[in-house]
């Protein structure tokens, strides 16, 4: 199971639940719920606190909620396990993603890792309207390009005046950047570090792991070979990958770009330090391994492409 099919399965577990009795006809099963990755020193991979979300209406302690939860969720294939913990909480551990998988479902996502650009009011004031536009783009990606309607109102802390025109001093992609990787509420902050081509940039560090998954491509054509999914011992890169689709929908609930910024910095870390295994070293000859890890690059570098462009942000294939 992909971690963003958590969420979808967790509801199904409350609206069985319900109708089974166990939790009682005044129970309402919500449209949606929170899956989160469980904090370092956490029990599993990801939790949810949506037995405190039911348990007023049901009239049971949120414990009990979540228990009668994890006994159902126990049986739903592609959940090695389910734990409940403190006052509440329901923990999944989930197996190992699966290479092969992962890039199916990103070669399936296609066109709708990215959105077109939506038509904002120029009017609004330069932060407003950049956030405005990336979360417009994260939903209509999830909703396929056919969602219309705006995101609705929602507070966006302005640039601070000393900062003057960001844009014209660190350029347009560099200064969505800064505006975007922080909470909306919170006045960015532009330094010069903006500019360094430098692993302490983090808006270099994407754009540069993009470039070169590119590059990777480039060089396994020059020795004859190309990318080829299959099986891949790369735990880091590929958990990052398997929860694309999860923060996304996040990013898109909660009105939070910086979600998917903070993303794109892991997941082009994971793949800078992938990058190292994906070529034949020495004399070495192209094999499956070979082609399977190109595959995943690919995959890291289609994903790192979307997520920029959905930011309003360029991937460039050199770098």
């Amino acid at each position: 199971m992909n971690p963003a099919d958590l969420p979808d399965a967790v509801v199904r577990a409350v609206r069985c639940a319900v109708e089974s009795g166990e939790l009682g006809a005044d129970a309402v099963v919500p449209e949606r719920v929170v899956v989160e990755r469980t904090r370092p020193g956490g029990v599993g991979d990801y939790a949810t606190p949506v037995a405190f979300q039911i348990a007023k209406a049901a009239g049971r302690a949120p414990g009990e909620v979540a228990g009668v939860l994890a006994r159902r969720l126990g049986g739903e294939p592609g959940i090695e396990s389910v734990e409940v913990t403190g006052p509440g909480f329901v923990n999944f551990l989930l197996p190992p993603p699966s290479a092969p998988r992962i890039v199916s479902e990103v070669v399936g996502q296609g066109a709708g890792l990215r959105a077109a650009a939506p038509a904002l009011d120029l009017d609004l004031e330069l932060r407003e309207r950049v956030v405005r536009e990336s979360v417009l783009r994260i939903l209509r990606c999830q909703a396929g390009g056919d969602r219309q309607d705006g995101p609705g109102r929602f507070p966006v802390a302005p640039l601070a005046k000393r900062d003057g025109d960001v844009v014209r001093r660190y350029g347009l992609g560099a200064a969505r950047w800064a505006m975007l990787c922080v909470p909306v509420r919170e006045t960015p902050e532009f330094s010069e570090r903006l500019l360094v081509q430098g692993e302490e940039n983090e808006f270099f560090r994407v754009r540069y792991a993009h470039a070169r998954s590119r590059a990777l491509l480039r060089n396994a054509a020059g020795l004859g070979f190309g990318p080829e999914p299959g099986e891949v011992d790369a735990p880091a890169l590929l958990r990052v990958l398997a929860e694309h689709r999860l923060v996304l929908e996040a990013a898109g609930h909660h009105r939070a770009p910086e979600r998917l910024a903070r993303y794109l910095v892991e997941l082009a870390d994971a793949l800078l330090d992938f990058q190292y295994r994906v070529l034949p070293h020495g004399d070495e000859k192209p094999s499956a391994a070979h082609r399977a890890r190109l595959a995943l690059a690919e995959a890291a570098g289609a994903v790192l492409a979307g997520g920029l462009a959905l930011l309003g942000i360029d991937a460039p294939e050199h770098l």
